[in-house]
């Protein structure tokens, strides 16, 4: 199960902030081992996303072409 999908059954509000949190509390407050586990995570998601690049035409997303970093002026605020 998610972070998210974990998060939903209460009716605390999804922020960034309390996914880092449940993040953190899921890894016994060792922020070092959550954040290794986003980067496996990250790393996870970036091949699925090459993946389906690759097996999907342009066409079907009218040329569409999945981006697979963030533009630096579009990041979220923390």
């Amino acid at each position: 199960m998610t972070a998210t999908a974990a998060l939903k059954t209460t009716d605390q509000p999804v922020t960034a902030d309390v996914l880092a949190r449940h993040i953190i509390q899921e890894h016994d407050g060792d922020s070092f081992e959550a954040i290794k586990t986003l980067v496996l995570e990250l790393d996870f998601a970036r091949d699925q996303l090459h993946i389906a690049s690759r097996l999907l035409s342009t066409g079907i997303g009218r040329g569409w072409k999945p981006s697979f970093e963030r533009v630096p002026d579009t990041a979220p605020e923390a």
